[in-house]
């Protein structure tokens, strides 16, 4: 699998995702559509979902219900592209969808692989791959970013990292969708920065294209020790979202 291979492969995810066309996503003009969540979205993706805005990097796609796409349209004409995810420009959308009884929600940062520069790399511990039959004494707290307890039946592999007989390290994928899946990657706080979680993600990310499925990685661009793990791992920026929900929902997620 090539880089272009899967990048193409995102575009389409990112596609079904929002109801648009890869098209869109290659365009140098923004786009703006109606928002339909497809049959073969992401599986964590849950409506309501008032809007989303996606960019690889050339415009902006926009996505959104009747209800906000004209403050959704203007807004994408009004800022350069890469502006609309800056926090000043970002107030300016928030205050007209709060009108309307919605919030912005997500901003996510999402990486792929550069399969040319996926590094071997030794943590000094055993590693062992773990598949789904191995997950199940394994939904504690201290691996819920490797592994999600409400969608257990995703988490489908993963590299464990192991100090005699004792887990301290897991990177784990869930199959988010058919041709992609997510890494999320734990260790246990006495046994970090040792290099582990780098020499986890970069087996894990090898066994998954192996499988001939694009691994993928999201970070909020504020969690430093997550985006530097990325990097060390070979995996470079793709693409960037931001999304809205009705206040309610965003309201009680602050509770």
């Amino acid at each position: 699998m090539t880089n272009h291979e899967m990048m193409e492969i995102a575009m389409r995810q990112s596609a079904e995702d929002i109801g648009c066309r890869k098209e869109d996503f290659q365009t140098d003009k923004n786009v703006v559509s109606h928002f339909k969540l497809g049959k073969h979205a992401r599986k964590y993706l849950k409506e309501p979902i008032t809007c989303n805005l996606v960019s690889y990097g050339n415009n902006i796609v926009a996505a959104s219900i009747n209800e906000t796409i004209d403050e959704v349209s203007e807004y994408v004409g009004k800022f350069d592209f890469y502006h609309c995810f800056e926090t000043p420009n970002i107030h300016w959308l928030n205050e007209r969808l709060i009108r309307k009884g919605h919030k912005i929600c997500f901003m996510s940062e999402y990486y792929l692989p550069d399969i040319n520069r996926i590094p071997v790399l030794s943590c000094g511990y055993e590693t062992r791959i773990l598949k789904q039959e191995d997950f199940g004494e394994l939904y504690l707290p201290e691996w819920n970013n490797a592994l999600c307890k409400e969608r257990r039946d995703l988490d489908i592999l993963g590299v464990g990292a192991y100090d005699g007989n004792t887990l301290v390290g897991l990177a784990a994928c869930s199959a988010d969708c058919e041709a992609m899946w997510q890494i999320g990657v734990d260790v246990l706080p006495e046994y970090r920065r040792q290099g582990i979680a780098s020499a986890l993600t970069s087996a894990l990310a090898k066994e998954i294209i192996n499988r001939d499925k694009v691994p993928f990685y999201c970070t909020a661009w504020s969690n430093i020790r997550s985006v530097r793990n990325a990097v060390k791992t070979g995996f470079v920026p793709a693409w960037v979202e931001m999304s809205a929900k009705p206040a309610a929902i965003v309201d009680k997620m602050n509770l």
